[in-house]
C-alpha cells in the first residue's frame, strides 16, 4: 500500500486554503454566509527538474512556492470576504514577495545579529549565535502576541485550527463531518509555526560555525546560509510529521506544538465546515470520505 499524500494547508481571510497532489482549493465564507470554493491545478518546479527533489534542495523550492501560493490565496480570500473580485498581477506579486522577504530579513536576521554583536562585543562563537537566537525568538513571540489581539487575526487563528483539525481527522482515517472533525486537535507537527521554530534553532547551530566576523560580513554570511538552514529545517519537519508517534520525536517536537497554541484557536462549526469544503476539493480519487 503506497503512503498517503501529505496534505497541507493555510488559514486565509474567512477561509482555508488546502493543497493536494495536483490541485489547490481555497474555501471562503462570503458575506452572505455561502461558501465559495476556488479550485485550480498547481504545479511545482520539482516536477520539471528532478534535481530539485533532492533532500535539502526541495525544502528551499517548497518554501518559495508556498510563499507565492500563500500570498495569492490571502489576496483571493480577502477579496471574496468583502465581496470583490481582484487578481494580483505578476508585478504586484513579485513586489509583495520581495517586500515580505526583505522585512523578515531585517527583523529576524539583521536586528538579532546587531543586538547580539553589541551585547557580546566579541564577534563569533556559539554564545553570540545563542543570543541572536533568543532575540529572534523574542521578536517572533512579541509579534504573534501583538497581532493576536486583533479581531480579524483571531478569526484567522480559528481557521488555522480548523485546517489542522481536518488534516488530523483525515490522517486518522476519520469521516470528515463537522461533528467528527471537531473531536481532533488544533495542533499538527507539520505546521508552519513549528517550521519557523525549527529554523530558529537550526540557525543557532549553523551560524555558530561562522567563527569571528565583523558585523556586516556576519549578516551577509547569514543571508548566504539561509537556504541551507531552510532546507535542513524542511527535512526535519517532514520527519517529525512521519514519526510523530515515536516517543523521542514527540519530545523533540513538543516546543513547536506548544508554540502553535499561540497561532491556533478552537474553531466554530461553520469554520470547520469551510475547512472541510477546501479539503474535499483537493482529495485524491478514492479518498472521498467527506460528508
Amino acid at each position: 500500500m503506497s503512503a498517503k499524500f501529505q496534505y497541507g494547508g493555510q488559514a486565509v481571510i474567512e477561509g482555508v486554503m488546502m493543497r493536494g497532489p495536483n490541485t489547490r482549493a481555497i474555501a471562503v465564507r462570503r458575506p452572505d454566509q455561502t461558501i465559495i470554493v476556488d479550485e485550480k491545478p498547481v504545479g511545482s518546479l520539482t516536477k520539471r527538474a528532478p534535481v530539485l527533489k533532492w533532500p535539502l534542495i526541495r525544502g528551499i523550492v517548497v518554501l518559495i512556492e508556498s510563499l507565492v501560493l500563500g500570498i495569492k490565496a490571502l489576496t483571493y480570500s480577502a477579496n471574496q470576504a468583502i465581496g470583490e473580485e481582484e487578481e494580483l498581477t505578476t508585478k504586484e506579486l513579485v513586489i509583495t514577495v520581495i517586500l515580505s522577504l526583505g522585512l523578515a530579513w531585517v527583523f529576524f536576521a539583521v536586528v538579532p545579529a546587531a543586538v547580539a554583536y553589541v551585547v557580546t562585543m566579541a564577534p563569533g562563537g556559539f554564545f553570540q549565535s545563542l543570543i541572536e537566537g533568543i532575540v529572534r525568538i523574542a521578536i517572533f513571540l512579541a509579534y504573534i502576541a501583538a497581532i493576536s489581539r486583533m479581531g480579524d487575526i483571531q478569526r484567522v487563528f480559528q481557521y488555522h485550527g480548523a485546517e489542522h483539525k481536518v488534516i488530523n481527522a483525515y490522517e486518522a482515517g476519520e469521516t470528515l463531518s463537522v461533528e467528527r472533525v471537531q473531536r481532533y486537535s488544533t495542533l499538527h507537527p507539520r505546521c508552519g509555526t513549528s517550521f519557523i521554530l525549527i529554523v530558529m534553532v537550526i540557525s543557532i547551530l549553523t551560524f555558530s560555525l561562522l567563527g569571528k566576523q565583523v558585523l556586516w560580513l556576519r549578516i551577509l554570511s547569514k543571508m548566504l546560509l539561509l537556504p541551507a538552514v531552510a532546507g535542513i529545517s524542511y527535512e526535519l519537519v517532514k520527519l517529525s510529521g512521519k514519526y510523530a508517534s515515536v516517543p523521542l520525536c514527540r519530545v523533540l517536537i513538543a516546543p513547536g506544538m506548544w508554540l502553535q497554541k499561540m497561532t491556533t484557536s478552537a474553531p466554530d462549526d461553520g469554520q470547520v465546515e469551510v475547512a472541510i469544503s477546501a479539503f474535499g476539493a483537493v482529495m485524491k480519487e478514492g479518498e472521498r470520505n467527506v460528508q
